[in-house]
């Protein structure tokens, strides 16, 4: 993606998707670390964007490196049925006003046994006035539909939070930011560009730390190409037998040792065209990109937004404006 052409910067997205690495590096990492946290037990919580990469790659780091804090998420609309005794909630809303999360902060209200911290850029909103706590991101407003800036503000505000918490190394936040805006740039080879324009269906598979299912909800939004996610190796467990050859699979970072089985069955069997985006050369056309080691999950997400803006440029389509999408997807009214 060329961030200095003028055929890219006249979209609001691809500005806001710049402006990110502007964001990693000006974060204040005391100011999040001093956030209060009443409860171990911690649920992250939101809808679409703000929950789907901010919550699930959490959730993995917390698994992966053994947290001391039990690490949950869910959307808020299924929140409301759970039981939250002596829970922490991280209530994530750009606009802060997103329905399902004003609902479930007012119906935990009144209790003593939870604690509710809103992430919204909007001071104002129900968000941060009704939690107990709150965190206004620095990103600010986003003008563009698909959520960007503010799923990578989200994802490290969870992130520096709980490494602190957990005793672990801090981000390095401005090799981050450089890693990021580079892998921005970076030159989306045309033998993964093209078996994308022409499928009918776009598959993202990889890890559930959020980076997959987060391009799948992107591909919509920006590409206005069906997509859908196929977890871990999902892709050769039975879904093979309804897939089609117009189709097409994105392989985020995977593993080598699955390499063949996603050949025989994806490529030789269906015949579906599979890409791949990793951090080495793969068995399939492959966006390669550096490897940022335990922040890898940040580069393979702004690696799939570079994919998904020269995608949409040579769909011809506005990547600002889509026909039915909204910024908030369901907005609280009263």
């Amino acid at each position: 993606m060329n961030l200095q052409s003028e055929q890219y910067r006249r979209f609001k997205l691809v500005r806001e998707m710049e402006q990110t690495g502007n964001v990693i590096s000006g974060l204040s990492r005391d100011q999040i670390e001093h956030t209060p946290v009443r409860y171990p037990k911690i649920l992250l919580t939101g809808e679409g964007s703000s929950r789907i990469f901010p919550g699930k790659h959490a959730v993995n780091d917390a698994h992966r490196f053994g947290y001391h804090d039990q690490v949950f998420t869910e959307t808020a609309a299924n929140s409301a049925d759970l039981d939250h005794t002596g829970e922490s909630l991280f209530v994530a809303s750009n606009s802060g006003r997103t329905a399902e999360c004003v609902r479930l902060i007012r119906q935990l209200e009144e209790r003593s046994d939870t604690h509710t911290v809103g992430l919204t850029t909007n001071p104002d909103s129900p968000v941060a006035t009704e939690c107990d706590a709150h965190y206004i991101l620095t990103c600010g407003k986003e003008e563009a539909v698909a959520a960007t800036k503010t799923v990578v503000e989200q994802a490290l505000f969870h992130d520096i939070l709980l490494r602190s918490r957990n005793g672990r190394t801090p981000v390095e936040l401005r090799a981050l930011a450089e890693a990021f805006r580079d892998t921005l740039a970076a030159t989306v080879p045309e033998s993964v560009l093209r078996p994308l324009a022409g499928a009918s269906l776009v598959y993202f598979t990889g890890r559930n730390d959020g980076v997959a299912e987060e391009l799948t909800l992107k591909t919509n939004e920006i590409t206005r190409k069906k997509a859908d996610f196929l977890e871990g190796t999902y892709a050769v467990h039975g879904i093979e037998e309804v897939m089609d050859p117009g189709e097409a699979v994105v392989l985020i970072d995977p593993p080598a040792n699955e390499e063949q089985k996603f050949k025989e069955v994806l490529r030789e069997g269906v015949g579906v065209s599979v890409i791949a985006i990793s951090t080495r050369d793969t068995a399939f056309p492959t966006f390669r990109i550096a490897d940022a080691g335990e922040l890898q999950p940040y580069l393979l997400l702004a690696a799939g937004w570079n994919l998904l803006v020269e995608l949409g440029l040579q769909l011809e389509v506005d990547l600002d404006k889509p026909q039915r999408a909204r910024k908030v997807g369901n907005e609280f009214v009263g």
